[in-house]
C-alpha cells in the first residue's frame, strides 16, 4: 500500500519523505533494538521515539515510513537525517495503539 493512502486514511501529518512509497508490514515499538531485530524491510514504524536514532535503525531494518505518535514532533535533527536517507516521516495525535489497529484494518501486515 502507498504511504499516501496511509496518509490519507488515517489523517496523517507528513513532516518529510517520498509518499508514493510502498510498505506491506507494520512495526511498533520504542526500544530501537527490538525493531532492528523483528522489523521486516517495507514496513512502516509507529512509535514515541524522535530521536534521530530512529532514522538510523529504519536504514538498518528497511523500514519506509515512521509514524510519531501522541502529538510528539520530530527534532530539525531528525527531519535533515530522514531526508538524507530517503525516510518518510509522519505524525499523528493519536496513540500508538490506535495507528496500529487502524494500519491492521488497512490489510498492513504484522
Amino acid at each position: 500500500m502507498k504511504i499516501s493512502k496511509i496518509v490519507e486514511e488515517l489523517g496523517l501529518e507528513v513532516c518529510c519523505g517520498d509518499c508514493e512509497m510502498e510498505v506491506q508490514y507494520g512495526c511498533v515499538g520504542d526500544l530501537l533494538s527490538e525493531v532492528m531485530a523483528h522489523a521486516k524491510p517495507n514496513s512502516i514504524w509507529v512509535t514515541v521515539q524522535s530521536h534521530v536514532n530512529v532514522v538510523a535503525v529504519s536504514v538498518i531494518a528497511g523500514i519506509r515510513a515512521i509514524v510519531l505518535c501522541n502529538g510528539h514532533n520530530f527534532s530539525n535533527e531528525t527531519v535533515k537525517k530522514a531526508e538524507s536517507e530517503g525516510i518518510c516521516l509522519l505524525r499523528s495525535d493519536k496513540s500508538p495503539f490506535e495507528i496500529v489497529g487502524k494500519l491492521y484494518r488497512l490489510g498492513i501486515e504484522p
